[in-house]
């Protein structure tokens, strides 16, 4: 990436929604992801959950969850969650833009705000929620070797919630995964473009 990461993002990125508007029975909701910049490299902070939180016991995520009722919209929410689950401070975070909104398996209607944030930062994650904070560098998931594939080809689209990431033991799958390919995709750098059965379809 020849561009300067920042101004690459803040031009692929969408404006930030003021407002979710749940859909039936769906939930809206936000999170953050962060990029920090180690040495050469751009990372992306990821938490792994404890075994004691109520939903998604052990996951990989991001910091985030449900736009409480007073909250204006995803950004209040995203930066709110992300401090008290992992101690950063809003103030501390450049915020970028968005990702499309997109809908869990566990009902919820998740909107992912992008921001970066300085580094080394002191984290200082909540012992109830999260077991872990780590990074995972962007050239890492942009490499479709790195891709863990589940593709059916009987499937007649493209499924990338059927790939995950295995980065030093820890699994990345599910929605926090189609994220990554979302925010890969507005970057022109996702791995799923690189493998045959992408291009096959």
């Amino acid at each position: 990436m020849q561009e300067d990461l920042s101004t690459q993002l803040k031009r692929a990125l969408d404006e930030y929604p003021e407002t979710v508007q749940p859909k039936g029975s769906t939930l809206p909701a936000a999170v953050l992801i962060l990029l920090y910049r180690q040495g050469n490299l751009w990372h992306i902070l990821f938490t792994r959950r404890t075994q004691t939180v109520a939903s998604h016991q052990g996951q990989v995520s991001f910091p985030g969850g449900q736009i409480e009722a007073q909250e204006k919209g995803p950004i209040e929410a995203a930066l709110r969650e992300a401090r008290e689950e992992i101690g950063i401070r809003p103030m501390d975070v450049t915020l970028l833009g968005s990702l499309k909104p997109m809908l869990s398996g566990t009902n919820f209607i998740i909107t992912p705000i992008v921001g970066i944030m300085p580094w080394p930062y002191p984290l200082h994650p909540s012992r109830e929620e999260v077991a872990r904070i780590f990074g995972v560098p962007l050239k890492w998931l942009a490499d479709p070797a790195n891709l863990d594939a589940k593709y059916s080809p009987q499937s007649k689209e493209r499924l990338p919630a059927s790939y995950a990431f295995n980065y030093q033991g820890e699994i990345i799958w599910g929605v926090t995964a189609r994220i990554i390919f979302s925010l890969l995709d507005r970057l022109a750098i996702s791995p799923l473009k690189q493998i045959k059965p992408y291009s096959a379809i």
